[in-house]
């Protein structure tokens, strides 16, 4: 029997290994235990899935145990991406809501995020409960999807889009996007974030072409996941039709990439401070912003120079929303590429960010990159790096005991003002740059991130930490 664990953002595994019928149904059964022993019963669950292989049957496998076990299902009969379904759970007022997917992972991968009231990733406390409740399932119970439907307990919803779409596009300034008619190349990455997208740059009169979305269980041969390296095919289109931006979203529609109109890569890092200097000084949203500890210090220097404060919390969503929420952020986010933005989603949400994006672009007349260039002139260059370093599984307890429990660390040969253990390993140095050493939540990955002056200054801090590690 698979040990079901949900990670950073949800369970995830390989399919056909751990990712099965049998083990889908004993997460089905599991939130169902979970629902019961909190007193949650009498409200759905709303189900989406995105465009991996399976997505849509294990949808199905999820709410045909829900159902027999009496809890109502809110069905998406098509693709949705994770936004939709936190959104739609915070409108509709509901305890929970699954999403099948495995975001950015590759695709041999799929798994289940669990939603929790207002719209928010799933806590710690609560995922650590379902687990425990998992490991108890026996046989779990189900009825067929046909019969659910009939006897009124599945609910397939007709277009859960409308008022996801809607709420974004109120929060925007679509007249300044019309006037300004950006011509956008748009690379969906075959995942489920396509439809919201193009609804809301249509009705922006924004001209936009599509690549890359088509439904293929192997997304082109590659990662779901909008970095660098997996978006030359989309910067080469860009420079030679001549579009403004190039915009990229993950496979369930929660993260971005962005491409300017000569080539360069916008990283996640700078799209958040981009859009944080947008909104604080251009659209005056007065507010601190929030990052996880593997994101930019630049947004500290930002929020300085603004009269505000940068909150740092763990790596996981969860802890920005939360505290996003608490301290009233204008926007929170983090270095893979997630983003939500004051009175939204309490989730990352690609849809509304690239839309946001192209509102920033179109207001202030300059390109990505120029904007970049005024803000690097004022704060200083921030280059991230990071490396994800394959570990034999006899090794992860070796590694985990050297750094975090003897919390020995390399020489890395200049001033280190504080070492911080809160999540994984991370080392901050006086002159502003630092790097950090952490187990991956949802692959069998050990991440070393690092951000200097210059990459090969961040660089040389991930290299000394490797072979100190023996990587």
């Amino acid at each position: 029997m698979a040990d079901i664990r949900f990670g950073t953002g949800g369970w995830r595994a390989v399919i056909g290994e751990d990712f099965t019928r049998d083990n889908i149904r004993r997460v089905g059964q599991g939130v169902f235990e979970l629902m019961k022993e909190e007193g949650h019963t009498e409200r759905p669950v709303v189900i989406g899935y995105d465009r991996r292989f399976l997505s849509d049957r294990a949808s199905v496998w999820l709410a045909e145990v829900l159902c027999a076990n009496g809890v109502k299902v809110l069905y998406m009969k098509r693709s949705a991406p994770t936004p939709l379904v936190m959104y739609t759970v915070k409108e509709e007022e509901l305890f929970y809501g699954l999403e099948v997917t495995a975001s950015h992972n590759p695709p041999e991968y799929n798994g289940v995020k669990l939603i929790v009231e207002e719209g928010r990733d799933a806590p710690v406390e609560r995922t650590q409960r379902l687990e425990e409740l998992i490991a108890k399932v026996g046989e779990p119970a189900y009825i067929p999807f046909e019969k659910a439907v009939g006897d009124g307990l599945a609910v397939c919803l007709k277009n859960p889009f409308n008022g996801f779409i809607d709420s974004i596009i109120s929060n925007l300034d679509m007249n300044v996007i019309r006037e300004h008619g950006p011509r956008i190349l748009f690379d969906p990455m075959h995942g489920s974030g396509t439809y919201p997208l193009m609804a809301i740059l249509y009705t922006a009169r924004c001209t936009v072409d599509l690549m890359n979305y088509n439904k293929d269980a192997y997304f082109g041969g590659s990662m779901p996941a909008p970095g660098k390296s997996r978006l030359y095919d989309l910067r080469d289109r860009v420079i030679a039709g001549g579009y403004e931006l190039g915009i990229a979203t993950d496979g369930d529609g929660d993260r971005l990439g962005i491409i300017d109109s000569n080539g360069e890569y916008i990283d996640a890092n700078q799209i958040l401070a981009m859009l944080y200097c947008y909104l604080h000084e251009y659209r005056g949203w007065k507010g601190p912003v929030v990052r996880n500890l593997a994101t930019t210090h630049m947004l500290d220097r930002m929020a300085e120079d603004y009269g505000e404060k940068c909150y740092e919390v763990p790596v996981g969503f969860k802890y920005i929303s939360a505290k996003l929420d608490e301290v009233d952020a204008v926007l929170g986010g983090e270095s893979s590429g997630g983003l939500t933005v004051r009175g939204h989603i309490f989730g990352k949400d690609s849809i509304y960010a690239a839309a946001l994006f192209v509102e920033m672009m179109s207001a202030i007349g300059k390109s990505p990159s120029e904007f970049w260039e005024e803000l690097t002139e004022k704060y200083g260059n921030h280059v991230m790096a990071e490396d994800n370093l394959v570990f034999r599984p006899e090794d992860k307890e070796s590694i985990d005991r050297t750094v975090m429990v003897e919390k020995r660390i390399p020489d890395f040969g200049k001033p280190i003002e504080k070492v911080g253990y809160e999540d994984g390993c991370k080392v901050y140095f006086t002159d502003g740059s630092f790097v950090i050493c952490r187990f991956s939540g949802t692959e069998p990955l050990l991440r070393i991130f690092a951000e200097a002056r210059d990459e090969a200054s961040a660089r040389e801090l991930i290299g000394r930490f490797k072979s100190f590690l023996s990587i």
